[in-house]
């Protein structure tokens, strides 16, 4: 699939965008559904697949135009039972939760899907539904975390130490899933 037009629509909106493109740092990866898998299957591959794409970008945020760094997971294909954005959540999640601490920003887009930019314009829905793994820009990205303050406050003083995000759970999806339902549950204005 194409989506050259879909990201030159999104330079207004992220100015990272086009130098990362520009410096080959922005990279895809595709996880195709199975026929007949089950939703719990789904979302544990999603998640593994974030995983893949965070420690990928680990190593390249220290050197020159580290901040420009992306990965991005495509979800396609269909699970009986369950949409993309439902897919998504709960890796979307634990994965935010993990890589925060580190300076790794995730996001969450549905194929579809209109959203509302941070000074209210209107963000072109995409063409495909995918997780984009990215460097966290400290001065900007905390408002992309209000409905969470902790992970709000943890951005800026972010630092990628080398640690193991899964120092203290389980690096198993059950065991994340069932540590990411612990966690505070965002805040809706």
């Amino acid at each position: 699939m194409d989506v050259s037009g879909y990201l030159a629509d999104l330079y207004e909106h992220c100015p990272f965008l086009r130098p990362s493109i520009r410096r080959g740092m922005t990279g895809w990866t595709v996880y195709e559904i199975t026929p007949g898998s089950h939703q719990y299957a789904v979302e544990a591959e999603l998640f593994y697949a974030g995983v893949q794409a965070a420690e990928w970008i680990r190593p390249l945020m220290g050197r020159p135009y580290g901040v420009l760094a992306c990965e991005n997971v495509v979800l396609l294909g269909h699970c009986e039972g369950a949409d993309h954005r439902e897919l998504m959540a709960w890796p979307h999640w634990a994965l935010k939760h993990l890589y925060v601490p580190v300076g790794i920003m995730f996001g969450k887009f549905a194929q579809g899907a209109a959203e509302t930019g941070r000074r209210g314009q209107s963000i072109p829905p995409p063409p495909l539904s995918f997780l984009p793994a990215r460097a966290g820009v400290r001065p900007l990205d905390p408002m992309f975390l209000e409905a969470t303050p902790d992970l709000a406050a943890a951005l800026p003083v972010a630092a990628d130490d080398g640690r193991d995000v899964f120092e203290h759970i389980p690096c198993e999806w059950k065991a994340v899933r069932e540590w990411a339902r612990s966690l505070p549950r965002p805040q809706r204005r």
